[in-house]
């Protein structure tokens, strides 16, 4: 499988295969191959060519993250993080860069990916314009169940200015055919970062940030599993939330 997100990386910066090598100590051939079939270099290899492109290793190649294995029955569980603030912004990124078919981000705010990757509208723009269909839902800043969150989590009225501001970074994506953007009120259980077969799903836990609250990995096995509960959960969600205009 090509490694889209490295190709789309070295075409905006006018690099060659050639010169990538060069920069890496290489052979051509070698970087071709990272390319085309998706080859993933050893790490050391990796962490001078993501210097050189002055990207994040993890999104150019997301094997190269020493993930903590889940221990589980669940065969759809693929890893499970203590916080989201366990889980570098590469991890999300990463998932959504390997997306196809379809993209779904169900939030409150969660400005910190936008604030720690500032290509993320860029990188769903590339996504929509290769087929890939993207629903984003962010938090009604005047919603009871946001104000709620903010006297649950003793944020005050902050979380409801970052709901403010998430819709900021991403209403550009508006008039993007292929992305639909949406402001939902709903009482938050889960946020959900979902890239075709996969998702991240941020539990929300009373009187604790998100960021501290746990994560785990899904990737859809049967149908009927806990990947479909979380995506009938997102549809349900989106029925209910408001279109942003452009």
């Amino acid at each position: 499988m090509q490694n889209e997100r490295l190709r789309a990386v070295m075409a905006s910066g006018g690099w060659t295969h050639a010169s990538l090598a060069g920069a890496t100590g290489v052979d051509p051939k070698s970087v071709e191959r990272w390319v085309n079939l998706g080859r993933t270099p050893r790490r050391a290899t990796a962490l001078k060519a993501a210097e050189a492109l002055g990207e994040d290793i993890h999104a150019l190649w997301p094997a190269l993250r020493q993930a903590r294995a889940a221990r589980a029955v669940s065969p759809e569980l693929v890893a499970l993080y203590d916080q989201r603030a366990d889980l570098p912004v590469s991890v999300f990124v990463g998932l959504l860069a390997a997306a196809h078919e379809r993209i779904d981000v169900l939030v409150y705010a969660a400005v910190f990916l936008h604030e720690a990757y500032p290509r993320l509208n860029d990188l769903l723009r590339e996504r929509a314009a290769e087929g890939c269909a993207v629903r984003i839902a962010v938090g009604d800043a005047d919603s009871e169940n946001v104000r709620q969150r903010g006297r649950e989590e003793k944020f005050g009225h902050g979380i409801e200015s970052r709901c403010r501001l998430a819709l900021l970074h991403y209403r550009p994506l508006a008039s993007v055919p292929g992305i639909e953007l949406r402001t939902h009120g709903t009482a938050l259980y889960n946020s959900l970062y979902r890239a075709d077969d996969q998702v991240l799903v941020n539990a929300h836990v009373w009187g604790v940030n998100a960021y501290g609250a746990p994560v785990w990995h899904l990737r859809r096995h049967d149908p009927g599993g806990m990947f479909d509960t979380y995506a009938d959960s997102f549809n349900a969600v989106w029925e209910t939330a408001r279109p942003v205009e452009a």
